[in-house]
């Protein structure tokens, strides 16, 4: 079974690019998640603990993309009306008969066996029933209307890589390539505190000094959607004596424990102490605004991650560096992040050297171009901030500055690239 070591985790030194930050992370990390079989009703948003290829050709056989009738086309006059007996009659899922179709037409509807000799379909719409026969126009073109066995998919062909996070679509197509069940990655089990004396329940009375804890909520409402296994093991209160057992406590039965806040240099800031008493930690200075420095490390056998405290810092950096490690130690394929072209509609200073991401709204302009407003408060306390925007407009390390009519990508919220 891989394990995590003191060498994959030696990512000191000065501050990292995002783009070296994931690269450390795919080249260090092992992957974690062993593989087990689920029936594809259980399978979605799994990861694809192997590749999984067609056991047979979709569709199966020649069929009818219609209900209609089915003919020779060599049957058919040329530059005239065709009128041809009709002989017989074939639903979906009847076996066709062996007889030719030679100088006649079979009543088909769509998804049944094409007939021997039969290589053309007309639409039930676009001919005439005269009794026993029917007339056929002219200017179909030979094989209208017929889907050939193997035209979706070949036998043996593959149809979903290994590493990929499975979606509805990809079930439908293991069910109809043959597939009842499929292999895939453990989820992740990740064990999420908050840290802070000021910190109380949701719901709960605040007592003078106090706010509610929305961190974890967060967290934790972001993890399930990224697949993982999420252990919620409440607040850690600023207690030296008693923090480095509850994290030893945790990394029992976890691969992963994430922690908001407490990983400063502050002297209320007690984390960072109780992770070096219990194991080891790496400060992963990442070059990213909103953000202050992430905290990375080894608890025994799980990985260890602390967050900032602020509640957007959080947001943005489990998106941007967690999950990273996450799609690592699960085994899954880190696709990049979609995004939209935007045109600015506001101006913005910003450091070189750090990417940043600004919260914005999108809007269509006079011209019918899509624009990005920036949200008019920028502190990485601003919960509102995210219900109040449309997403993030990044700017990358070369920036030095936005200006109007500048072009900015933007990633809609919910962040699960």
């Amino acid at each position: 079974m891989a394990q995590l070591t003191d060498d994959c985790f030696a990512f000191g030194g000065p501050l990292l690019s995002v783009d070296e930050a994931a690269a450390l992370v795919a080249e260090r990390l092992p992957v974690l998640a062993g593989i087990e079989t689920v029936p594809l009703i259980e399978a979605d948003g799994r990861i694809a603990g192997a590749d999984v290829r067609a056991g047979l050709d979709l569709p199966p056989f020649d069929n009818s993309a219609v209900d209609g009738y089915a003919v020779r086309f060599s049957d058919l006059a040329a530059g005239a009306e065709t009128v041809l007996p009709v002989r017989g009659r074939l639903p979906a899922g009847a076996a066709p008969g062996r007889d030719a179709l030679a100088g006649s037409a079979l009543r088909i509807f769509t998804g049944a066996p094409m007939p021997p000799g039969a290589d053309t379909v007309f639409m039930q719409e676009d001919v005439r029933r005269e009794g026993d026969a029917v007339a056929l126009p002219t200017g179909l073109k030979p094989g209208a209307n017929r889907r050939r066995a193997g035209e979706d998919v070949a036998s043996g062909s593959l149809v979903i890589p290994a590493g990929r996070r499975l979606t509805p679509p990809d079930l439908a197509l293991a069910a109809a390539t043959g597939h009842a069940a499929l292999a895939v990655r453990r989820r992740l089990r990740v064990a999420v505190f908050s840290t802070g004396d000021e910190l109380a329940e949701p719901g709960a009375p605040l007592r003078p000094g106090a706010i509610h804890d929305s961190n974890r909520v967060l967290l934790v409402a972001l993890l399930r959607r990224l697949g993982a296994a999420v252990t919620d093991l409440g607040i850690l209160r600023d207690d030296p004596a008693l923090l480095p057992g509850r994290l030893r406590a945790a990394a029992d039965g976890h691969d992963l424990i994430l922690t908001s806040g407490g990983v400063s240099t502050g002297e209320e800031d007690h984390v960072k102490a109780a992770v070096e008493a219990v194991g080891r930690l790496v400060f992963w200075r990442l070059a990213i605004k909103p953000g202050r420095p992430v905290a990375m490390g080894l608890i025994g056998d799980a990985a260890f991650v602390g967050l900032p405290g602020n509640p957007v810092a959080v947001y943005v950096t489990l998106l941007v560096v967690v999950r990273p490690l996450l799609a690592r130690l699960g085994g899954g394929v880190l696709d990049a992040p979609p995004s939209e072209p935007a045109r600015a509609a506001f101006r913005y200073a910003k450091k070189a050297g750090r990417r940043e991401y600004v919260r914005v709204s999108l809007r269509r302009g006079a011209d019918g171009a899509v624009e990005a407003v920036k949200f008019p408060r920028d502190g990485a306390g601003i919960l509102s901030s995210l219900t109040g925007s449309d997403g993030l407009a990044e700017l990358p390390e070369a920036v030095t500055g936005v200006e109007e009519g500048d072009r900015v990508e933007v990633f809609r919220h919910p962040l699960l690239w």
